[in-house]
C-alpha cells in the first residue's frame, strides 16, 4: 500500500481530498496512565491540589481535539461534530476512551488519539506533584467507521 501523505517523489504532502465523499465518520482511542495508589486516591476522590483532575483533563481532551490540525502538521481541519472524552478508574491508573465524530471527507482518528494523548498528559501534569514515575502507554485507535475503507475494530489483544 503507497503511503498518501507522500508524493511520487517521497516529499510529504497535504492528501488531496476534494474528490471524497462526504460521510458520518466516527473514530474512537484509547489510553492509559499508571500511578501510585496515593495519586490514584486524588484522582478518584478529586482532592489533588490542583483541581478535579478528570474534569480538567476531559476539557483538556476535547480542546486538543479541536486543535488537531495545528499540532499535526499533514492534518486536515475538520469541522468535528462531537468529541467525548471518559474515564474508567482501574486499580493501578486510569483508562482514558476518547470519541471524535464528523460529517466529512476524511476521518477523524488523529482526532480522537489527539484527545486521548492530552487528556492522558493532563492527568500527569496535574498529579505529578504526588507520583513522578506515571506511565503512559496504550495509545491507540480501537475503533473507525466511515469513508471509503470502511469501518475497523482493532484486534483483541493488541
Amino acid at each position: 500500500m503507497a503511503l498518501t501523505h507522500l508524493d511520487e517523489a517521497g516529499k510529504a504532502r497535504m492528501v488531496d481530498i476534494s474528490g471524497k465523499a462526504v460521510t458520518a465518520r466516527t473514530a474512537i482511542a484509547e489510553g492509559r496512565i499508571t500511578m501510585s495508589a496515593e495519586a490514584l486516591t486524588a484522582v478518584r476522590d478529586a482532592s489533588a491540589a490542583k483541581g478535579d483532575v478528570l474534569a480538567v483533563a476531559r476539557i483538556a481532551g476535547i480542546t486538543a481535539a479541536k486543535k488537531t490540525a495545528d499540532l499535526i502538521p499533514l492534518c486536515h481541519p475538520l469541522p468535528l461534530t462531537s468529541v467525548a472524552v471518559d474515564f474508567g478508574l482501574e486499580d493501578d491508573g486510569v483508562r482514558v476512551e476518547a470519541t471524535a465524530s464528523t460529517t466529512w471527507g476524511t476521518g477523524v482518528e488523529m482526532e480522537a488519539m489527539t484527545a486521548a494523548s492530552v487528556a492522558l498528559l493532563t492527568i500527569y501534569d496535574m498529579v505529578k506533584a504526588v507520583d513522578k514515575a506515571m506511565v503512559i502507554s496504550g495509545v491507540r485507535l480501537l475503533k473507525k467507521t466511515g469513508g471509503k475503507s470502511g469501518d475497523w475494530i482493532a484486534p483483541s489483544g493488541c
